[in-house]
């Protein structure tokens, strides 16, 4: 018999355990059974300190030290008019927390409600702004990134980013590692994919984003890119977001097929509590019994990311949908729900494409979806007033 204790605070997951238990059994004749035991997970507190507008430097930093001392790690927001301060731990003393509330400099003291806490709009009411290299995610303006779903060759990659910002595209995408569903499809070029990634940059002046598949590749691209994106197949690997939360680079999490709203915002909490909060979120479609589409996009998703959380959206209508004439009217509807960019496939000819290609525009269909996303919608049918 083998006892294997998990599910406790800050326990692997149950099938990283599981290959524990098959590393243990390499090597012996018998085991009779394997026993998965614990304790009950340990609730995370997180509380808001809000300060006054009147608050001084001195009494938010003298917040801070008093949370610190409480048991809790301080996040601090400081907005145009006053700052506030989060406590989030699970070892804090709460009812320390709560006697802030009559501290010099304090407004009042409120829990978050949320299972994810520095994600919430609770922590930062105000949206959140990610800066990739000069293009703002997050602000008035709609940001659209563009480019292939994977670097083929360097013909290929300047060409469409030439393309893409003649169209008007601010930033370019490109897979230089590509997860495959297959393990004889084409998985993308790797470093000479990187490189190519990196002159294309500096041709055309846009900011690159490129996957990261794996812990080991993390540092190896932040060489080349300017923003990592976290694929919906690793949206929930802890390791690869843990080790992300460290780097100095903005971060795209996309969400899982299968994932609700709130494990995508818990994803992104593993990012946020490890140090990095430049994270934007990317709604890329589920999983649905619908067959005539790749995957459904969920609009509503767009839009309660955006109410629950001050992280901006990007929507992907190319693996949204997985057919290029439903990209413009998908790219004006995730726009008008409030999304904050969009990322689209783009290849200069889609039929010789090596991935995506059924779902990727060229560069004549990306313009039309530029010039489609300035349109006016269509006017409404009112009813006039009745005539006296």
């Amino acid at each position: 018999m083998v006892f294997i204790r998990g599910g406790g605070a800050g326990s692997e997951p149950v099938y990283e355990v599981v290959k524990t238990a098959q590393r243990f059994r390499q090597g012996r004749d018998k085991i009779a059974a394997f026993v998965f035991g614990g304790t009950e997970k340990e609730k995370v507190i997180a509380m808001i300190v809000n300060m006054s507008d009147s608050a001084t430097e001195e009494q938010i930093n003298h917040i801070i030290q008093r949370i610190r001392e409480a048991g809790f790690q301080p996040h601090v927001t400081r907005g145009t008019e006053r700052a506030i301060v989060a406590a989030v731990g699970s070892q804090g003393r709460r009812h320390e927390i709560e006697a802030l509330s009559v501290a010099p400099g304090v407004d009042n003291v409120v829990a978050i409600a949320q299972p994810f806490k520095l994600v919430s709009r609770q922590t930062r009411p105000h949206p959140s702004v990610v800066d990739v290299a000069g293009v703002k995610i997050g602000g008035p303006e709609v940001v659209v990134i563009a480019g292939p779903c994977s670097v083929e060759s360097r013909e290929q990659l300047l060409d469409t980013a030439k393309g893409v910002k003649h169209a008007g595209a601010t930033m370019l995408r490109g897979g230089a590692y590509k997860p495959r569903t297959s393990p004889y499809e084409f998985q993308g070029l790797g470093i000479e994919a990187l490189k190519i990634l990196r002159e294309a940059r500096e041709l055309t002046g846009l900011p690159v984003v490129t996957e990261v598949m794996s812990t080991e590749d993390v540092d190896l691209i932040c060489e080349y890119a300017d923003m990592l994106q976290v694929g919906a197949r690793n949206m929930q690997n802890f390791a690869l977001l843990r080790r992300l939360a460290t780097v100095k680079k903005p971060i795209l999490l996309k969400r899982g097929p299968s994932a609700s709203v709130k494990e995508w915002l818990l994803a992104a909490e593993y990012l946020l509590s490890g140090g990095n909060d430049q994270v934007a979120l990317c709604e890329r479609g589920i999983k649905t019994f619908e067959t005539g589409m790749r995957n459904t996009f969920d609009l509503a998703a767009v839009a309660l990311a955006k109410e629950l959380s001050h992280l901006p959206v990007i929507a992907d209508p190319s693996h949204g949908t997985g057919k290029q004439s439903l990209i413009g009217a998908v790219s004006r509807a995730a726009i008008a729900v409030g999304a904050d960019g969009l990322i689209v496939e783009v290849h200069p000819c889609p039929e010789r494409a090596l991935s995506d290609g059924p779902q990727s525009l060229d560069i004549p269909q990306f313009e039309r979806v530029m010039r489609g996303l300035s349109e006016p919608l269509r006017p409404l049918l009112v009813s006039l007033p009745a005539q006296a």
